[in-house]
């Protein structure tokens, strides 16, 4: 089964010149092209767009999005990396939308406004303290300047790149395999090398200790909005006995 351009562009909110110049570009090629010259897409393609509209969601230039294709070509699996992205972007949402509608009910009933609460959910400077308690008011200086830095775009890399990487966790987490399978290891590596990449965090850049490693990999599982990442309390004890098999075999203090 196929669909004409026109179908696909009213399905995806789109324009059947943005689907043209999606295949101009060879992100999007039509599955058929009839006599009439008018494009058909398949389920295949529809797929592909998709992904190619969630991509540019999270921010990515369409230089972006057409290396993220021909690097994860598993439809199914690149597409769990987006839903976990997704998640998190619906759970941010969610508490700003929380946020508003308190202050539309203070201002309304005449409550009073607390500061505190209304900006819920806008901006990742929300755990400056929690942060400068934890690591320092450099850390936190140093990580916000690079993540205001990366601009829109590489904002969107980024979270693509997290969001690849916990939805990893939870599917080898839920798939049995031990801790300290090459699985689990190979995950371990990256997780490794994605805070070695943070600005502000110990360790950076030459990479972190392992007594930083260890110590985070425990708040993973102490900590809730930690263990939600990977899935719950059972996929962040994954990642910790992961993530302290690789430490001590790979780190030093």
């Amino acid at each position: 089964m196929d669909w004409g351009i026109q179908e696909v562009a009213r399905f995806a909110g789109t324009t059947s010149r943005t689907l043209r110049h999606y295949g101009s570009l060879g992100l999007l090629e039509p599955s058929r092209v009839g006599a009439n010259g008018y494009r058909y897409y398949n389920e295949e393609s529809l797929v592909r767009l998709q992904r190619i509209l969630l991509l540019r969601e999270l921010g990515l230039s369409l230089a972006a999005v057409a290396e993220v294709l021909e690097n994860h070509t598993a439809p199914a699996a690149a597409l769990r990396t987006h839903l976990a992205w997704l998640r998190q972007e619906q759970e941010r949402l969610a508490r700003q939308a929380r946020a508003v509608e308190e202050t539309i009910r203070n201002l309304e009933g005449g409550g009073q406004l607390m500061a505190q609460d209304m900006f819920d959910g806008f901006d990742h400077t929300q755990y400056k303290d929690e942060v400068e308690a934890r690591w320092g008011s450099k850390a936190y200086e140093e990580s916000d300047k690079w993540w205001r830095g990366l601009g829109a775009e590489g904002q969107g890399q980024w979270k693509e790149r997290v969001a690849r990487l916990m939805a990893d966790w939870k599917a080898a987490a839920g798939s049995g395999a031990s801790p300290e399978s090459d699985t689990a290891q190979t995950l371990a590596a990256r997780h490794v090398d994605w805070l070695r990449s943070i600005p502000g965090t110990p360790g950076y850049p030459e990479g972190p200790a392992k007594a930083y490693v260890l110590g985070l990999a425990e708040m993973y599982v102490a900590d809730e909005r930690f263990a939600a990442n990977y899935g719950g309390t059972e996929g962040a004890e994954f990642v910790r006995d992961a993530l302290r098999a690789y430490a001590e075999r790979e780190l030093s203090d």
